[in-house]
Formats: C-alpha cells, structure tokens, sequence
C-alpha cells in the first residue's frame, strides 16, 4: 500500500485538497479532524489535569486552550506530549484498517508532516503551497486570527521554500478550484505508475 502525505501551512487550502483526493475515492486520515476528536473524548482529562480550566465541561475548549498554550514554547510542548501519541495511534489505525480493506494508497492529511517527521513515515510528500499574499489574506479572514497569532503559529511551521525542496508533489492552490483538482488527479497518474499502486 502506497502512504501519501498532504501537508502544507496555514491558509495555503490543505483542507480543500484534501478533499479533492476524497473525491477521486482516494481514503483520507485528517489529523486535524482526529485532534478534534480527542479533544472532545480521550485526551480531554490530561489536557485538563495539565492545563486546569480548559475543559470545564469534559470538552476542550479550543479558545481557552490557545489561550494557554500560543506563544509559551514550554507549555505547547507539554500539549503535544499529551496529543501526538494518541494522534500516531489513530494514523496507526487507520492505515492498519486501510491495508486490511486492501487499499493500494492512501492520504495521511498532516499539517505539521514535516514539523514532527512524519515525512519519514510516508512514501511520498504532496504540499499545498500559495504565494505568501494569497496565503496572509486568506487567514486574514479567519475568526479571531491576528498578524501576532499568525506570526506565532507560522513561527512552528516550517518554511513554505524548504518545503517545497522536499516535497515529491506541489499543488499551487492558488489558481483555483479547477486547476487544484487537475493537479491533484496529476498527481495519482504519476502514483498510478508505482509498484502496487493501482488504486483504481
């Protein structure tokens, strides 16, 4: 089974991507989706013993979270201690349950991909990329986003050009809807040459 990672920074269309790839029948793990999940269920009591206040109903409240964690290096780490194991188990899941319905590739949605090594657990890397105005105007437009919000959480991504330099696969998300998913199918006709990854 052929593991392709989607990764890509704030704002640059990840998620729509990602469900472009959905659209050609292709399974699609979202780690952001996953986080959501725990946060509404298993790692809701840790994230609370850590950060006492943050989950005052057994659900995490986001906001108050961010509050806590954006720009403290140190508690941020704290939080992904507690995250990123429960989130492998779920990607572990899920590709385990992927290769037993006998998928020939799959898409492992990761937005930190490079950040926390996963490209080392991938076959091959597509990013969603945009030119940097596109990308600060598109987050400009998020509910509750501020330049100094920004700076931070673009403060732990990697940069967009290194980015690219190790990525198999670009998507320039900013030429629209059309042209991302001519892209996309692109990139499974170039994946449908690999050993073993003939998904159709």
């Amino acid at each position: 089974m052929f593991v392709l990672g989607l990764t890509g920074s704030i704002g640059m269309g990840k998620s729509t991507t990602a469900a472009m790839f959905r659209a050609e029948g292709i399974m699609v793990h979202d780690s952001d989706a996953a986080v959501h999940a725990l946060y509404s269920g298993e790692a809701a009591p840790a994230i609370e013993a850590a950060f006492p206040g943050t989950a005052p109903s057994g659900i995490v409240d986001r906001g108050l979270l961010g509050a806590r964690v954006i720009g403290d290096p140190a508690a941020f780490k704290q939080l992904e201690a507690i995250v990123h194991p429960l989130v492998a188990a779920k990607t572990e899941a899920f590709v385990a349950q992927a290769a037993q319905a006998g998928e020939k590739l799959i898409v492992l949605d990761v937005p930190l991909l490079f950040e926390t090594g996963g490209d080392r657990k991938v076959d091959a890397v597509v990013l969603v990329s945009a030119p940097e105005t596109v990308q600060k105007a598109r987050v400009a437009e998020r509910k509750g986003m501020t330049p100094e919000r920004l700076a931070v959480i673009l403060g732990r991504q990697m940069p967009d050009a290194e980015k690219r330099l190790r990525s198999h696969f670009i998507i320039d998300s900013s030429r629209g809807f059309p042209a991302a998913e001519r892209e996309v199918r692109a990139v499974l006709r170039a994946l449908a040459g690999a050993a073993g990854c003939a998904w159709r």
